[in-house]
């Protein structure tokens, strides 16, 4: 086991160098400039050259990235000059909000997943099984801000019920003000989610219950609620580790057009701003903190796939 950590910890190192290098020479390809940006497009010369003078933007492009590695390695992702401060603190204080809102989607999710994909797998083409396929696709395929629209326009704007956006105080505190407004959010990225999950978790439970370990298991006459928690559900579990080590970049990227529909004060509606305001070290920062989160969340699946299954660690 320890080799095989040691080995996708390499694997993860050398795969996040790339992404780094990626995003950083796509980030100086994009048409424009970062003293354009900032001092606008009457911007004289001689300013475009201090400027870049005094934020090291006049190097060659190797020395520039050597430099933003430098600076990484310490933990500095850079400064917005848009905003006036440094684009990791504001990550930092904005990120909690994420963790709440998207986690608390996750949750919810898996709640209703796991035993929905199980119960269309032990009834495979049956009537419950086609209608909860059917509903199930529908989420999956139906775009994220969509739904979230016709959830603000039945349950906020028709029925009153809940608010359209989430609390806009500073701070996690802030949004936890007034908890009726993550629900819409919250349902939002739920029903996107089971609509993904339940579908793998269908699948798997459909491979298990053709294994022979789960025929000797019924012939020995053990209880059918002990075959699906003991053998199926488990084993269906490595699917959803899977699942659930790719999604941990969705902290970061799903919640973005979420986010900006219900205007919640997160890293994902920063994102937007920044893309919108050609606020270039706060897009760069983020695309970086994504791309660290997609190569870490693939290891710690693969991790957690070896220690569920021993077969994967002589790979």
């Amino acid at each position: 086991m320890s080799g095989f950590a040691l080995r996708r910890v390499g694997q993860a190192v050398a795969v996040l160098l790339g992404v780094t290098l990626l995003v950083f020479v796509l980030e100086h390809l994009t048409p424009g400039s970062l003293a354009h940006a900032i001092l606008g497009p009457r911007a004289t010369p001689a300013a475009v050259a201090a400027f870049n003078a005094a934020n090291g933007l006049n190097h060659p492009l190797p020395v520039q990235y050597l430099t933003f590695l430098w600076r990484l390695l310490h933990g500095n992702l850079g400064y917005s000059y848009r905003l006036n401060r440094s684009v990791g603190p504001l990550l930092a204080g904005e990120l909690p909000n994420d963790l709440i809102l998207v986690g608390l989607g996750f949750a919810v999710a898996l709640v209703i997943a796991l035993p929905l994909g199980l119960a269309q797998a032990t009834r495979r083409n049956r009537p419950v099984d086609h209608v909860a396929s059917a509903v199930t696709l529908t989420l999956y395929s139906m775009p994220s801000y969509w739904l979230a629209l016709l959830l603000i326009a039945g349950l906020s704007v028709g029925a009153h019920l809940l608010p359209p956006e989430a609390g806009q105080s500073a701070g996690t505190a802030g949004i936890l003000q007034d908890p009726r407004g993550l629900v819409l959010p919250v349902l939002t990225l739920t029903l996107v989610n089971v609509g993904w999950f339940s579908r793998y978790v269908r699948s798997a439970a459909i491979d298990t219950l053709a294994q022979e370990y789960v025929r000797l298991a019924r012939a020995k006459g053990l209880p059918e609620r002990l075959v699906l928690g003991r053998h199926v559900l488990r084993n269906s579990l490595l699917t959803v580790v899977t699942l659930l080590g790719l999604s941990v970049p969705l902290l970061l990227t799903s919640g973005l057009v979420v986010e900006y529909v219900f205007n919640v004060p997160g890293v994902g509606l920063t994102y937007w701003t920044a893309a919108t305001n050609a606020d270039y070290p706060v897009e760069l920062g983020v695309t970086v903190l994504a791309g660290t989160a997609t190569v870490l969340g693939s290891a710690l699946a693969d991790l957690a796939y070896a220690a569920l299954d021993p077969r994967v660690r002589t790979r």
